[in-house]
């Protein structure tokens, strides 16, 4: 059985359609008061149940905090209705980014989301590219952190980005593995830009290690938040000469005013896909790839118990093009 919170209603029911079932029968609102109210309308009991919700601003309006907490009372009603097994399909892990003290008295807030999840009764977690890898380690609990990387090299490959011509540029030092992984599927060269921040979600490039002189620029990271790092760090890059560049992530948060940023910028295209709902109007610039196939493939592999490592084992990806989905999102 496959449910769905608020935050990514789309991206569920696309999963559901691949996997020709139909979204369990749950209520997903509030109380008067402002509390989230959930109610499962179905037997679940002795059932495998699959929960897909984002942790991320929801299309009604709902906050980060709101689709964490639908999570959550979901898993909670689903355990006491006597599910057998409760999988949380969560495309985007917010609160990923604090995995970790960067001053005295912090919480680590990824960790606390991570017990959060255990103790209301969740066994699996199914999520995408976590921000560190590491925090697969914050659960008791089996994590299956499943990788963008055939979808976002699919369309790359289609569109022409791929062979020598082409950089593959990483943000920043810990993003180079993904940055090597898709120069790897690409046959592309690699190059890497140094920045320093000042404070959260601003920051400076300091210096470009690597060829780009002449060449297609590809930025590849894990995600897309305030919009900054990546227009400064294509303005550089295009400043050292090269002629184009594009940049690819997963989760597309852009927060603030970061579509406008971005639609200013230099960069000529901005690849997501849809763990995250895009919110706001956006313009040609912007690609949106579902990411649907991925998620129903893995849910398929855990309810026969197969291998998910298997899908993404970096030797072994092949280029489909029914991987590649866009989403109109002008």
């Amino acid at each position: 059985l496959l449910f769905s919170g608020s935050s990514n209603p789309q991206l569920a029911e696309a999963i559901a359609k691949r996997m020709k079932i139909s979204l369990g029968d749950a209520l997903v609102t509030k109380f008067k008061n402002e509390e989230t109210r959930i109610e499962i309308r179905e037997n679940v009991r002795g059932a495998e149940v699959f929960v897909v919700q984002s942790i991320c601003k929801a299309p009604n309006g709902n906050g980060v905090n709101d689709a964490l907490v639908e999570l959550l009372l979901m898993i909670d009603a689903l355990r006491r209705a006597s599910a057998a097994r409760i999988t949380a399909v969560v495309p985007y892990y917010g609160y990923a980014k604090q995995d970790k003290k960067t001053k005295p008295r912090e919480p680590i807030s990824a960790k606390v989301v991570a017990n959060l999840l255990k103790t209301t009764g969740t066994k699996r977690v199914v999520t995408m590219d976590l921000h560190a890898a590491q925090i697969q380690g914050f659960f008791d609990i089996p994590v299956d952190n499943l990788m963008a990387m055939p979808t976002l090299c699919n369309y790359l490959k289609r569109e022409g980005l791929s062979d020598d011509r082409i950089v593959v540029v990483s943000p920043d030092a810990g993003g180079v593995h993904r940055a090597e992984l898709f120069a790897k599927r690409l046959n592309a060269s690699l190059a890497i830009v140094f920045k320093r921040r000042p404070q959260p979600d601003v920051s400076e490039v300091t210096d470009i290690v690597g060829d780009v002189q002449g060449k297609v620029a590809v930025i590849v990271d894990d995600m897309i938040s305030t919009g900054g790092t990546l227009a400064k760090a294509a303005e550089a890059i295009k400043a050292r000469g090269a002629t184009s560049v594009h940049t690819v992530a997963t989760h597309g948060l852009f927060a603030d005013n970061a579509i406008e940023v971005l639609a200013n910028s230099v960069i000529e295209r901005v690849i997501v896909t849809d763990t995250i709902p895009i919110l706001q109007p956006a313009g040609e610039k912007f690609v949106q790839l579902s990411i649907a196939q991925t998620f129903a493939d893995a849910i398929g592999r855990i309810t026969t118990n197969r291998s998910v490592s298997e899908l993404f084992s970096v030797e072994e990806i092949k280029i489909d093009a029914n991987f590649v989905e866009p989403i109109t999102v002008s």
